[in-house]
């Protein structure tokens, strides 16, 4: 059966929660998307805003200091929050090659060439110790450890060789502390789970990204064997193909979504894995390009209208004003910038309620920075 492009859209929105917000808790959004991408602390707060009916930023600062939720290194290499299950079933699947990364010739100009990783892993395994410790302070005995190379590049080397997460304060409400770190075991008092199958990793992608090509699935995690681990699931899963042949794989219980049911705005968060965590991005972006990640670092964010991306928006701090800048890629119709509009004044709300709040949609190809 071949899904066009829209069932496609439709269906990957409706199984992220953005086609109607959730009512469901905290914990059981992350665990349905297999963790919000949060290697900066706003990002995951407007994710779970834009998907969920009552949302309280409140809850994920208390999760994380119960640790019921937490700031971990997994897909990707970069940081997600996710629940302690997760951390400890998804991070062995990662740990290979992640502690290949260091010792590359490409790795930091070439800075950990030469040294032996196991030495480099026992070294970081005692800084860290059992209990969190500063990056300062890790970059501190990485000087004293090795002199004559650069300490940050050691401390790099750690925090890919061992299961690592950050812990609070830093990815409070609100609160951009610099990181802690803690090795994840001693944090979460549970060790990590590496008999867990990678094919039950994927039927959970697949439940939140799908239906996806085996290619879409190594692009969200960089995961290796992971075409075996979709033949091993069997009758559980069904195929596809979209409208350029490709084959898509997806859970055989799995509805897919009306591709005429309407899709509201969306503001996501920079980084959001909606937009980044397939390898054909058509069926949200619509020319298929990655958008550019130096552009998500500078805190620029995408607007969904019909459910593709078709704008950026960025907030903007001045004094006690909070400017939210809207930037469209294509031309709206009125009732578009009006939805927009309306959006993006009820997120700055939740973001800056004690500023005086502005929305400002631009017009095509004008520049978002205010003049």
């Amino acid at each position: 059966m071949k899904l066009s492009n829209r069932v496609l859209n439709r269906t990957l929105l409706a199984r992220q929660h953005l086609l109607e917000r959730a009512e469901v808790s905290v914990p059981d959004m992350c665990a349905h998307l297999v963790g919000l991408q949060a290697q900066d602390v706003p990002p995951p707060f407007v994710g779970l805003w834009s998907r969920m009916a009552e949302f309280d930023p409140a809850t994920v600062s208390r999760a994380l200091e119960d640790r019921t939720l937490v700031r971990i290194t997994l897909m990707r290499g970069t940081i997600h929050l996710v629940t302690p299950g997760d951390a400890l079933r998804i991070a062995p699947h990662i740990q290979p090659e992640l502690e290949k990364i260091p010792f590359r010739k490409g790795f930091n100009f070439g800075a950990m060439v030469g040294l032996d990783p196991d030495e480099v892993r026992a070294h970081g395994e005692a800084a860290l110790g059992d209990e969190p410790v500063s990056a300062a302070e890790l970059r501190a005995v990485a000087a004293r450890l090795y002199p004559d190379r650069d300490a940050g590049a050691v401390l790099q080397t750690w925090l890919y060789q061992l299961p690592v997460l950050q812990t609070p304060p830093r990815g409070r409400w609100k609160d951009n502390s610099r990181p802690v770190w803690s090795r994840v075991e001693p944090w979460l008092g549970a060790p990590l789970e590496p008999d867990y199958p990678l094919a039950e990793i994927l039927v959970r992608y697949l439940r939140a990204f799908g239906p996806a090509s085996t290619m879409d699935m190594q692009t969200w995690s960089k995961f290796t064997g992971i075409k075996a681990a979709v033949d091993a699931l069997g009758e559980r899963v069904r195929t596809y193909t979209d409208e350029r042949g490709r084959t898509l794989y997806d859970l055989a219980d799995a509805p897919l979504a009306d591709p005429d049911a309407p899709a509201p705005v969306r503001l996501l968060g920079w980084y959001d894995n909606a937009v980044l965590s397939h390898q054909d991005r058509t069926r949200i972006v619509p020319d298929g390009t990655a958008p550019q990640l130096r552009a998500f670092a500078t805190a620029v964010s995408p607007v969904l209208v019909d459910g593709y991306l078709s704008g950026y928006y960025k907030v903007f701090l001045e004094g006690s004003v909070a400017r939210l800048r809207v930037g469209p890629t294509v031309k709206w119709s009125r009732a578009e910038r009006d939805e927009v509009a309306a959006e993006a004044s009820a997120l700055l709300d939740f973001l800056e309620a004690d500023r005086e709040r502005k929305v400002e949609i631009l017009e095509v190809g004008e520049d978002l920075r205010p003049a």
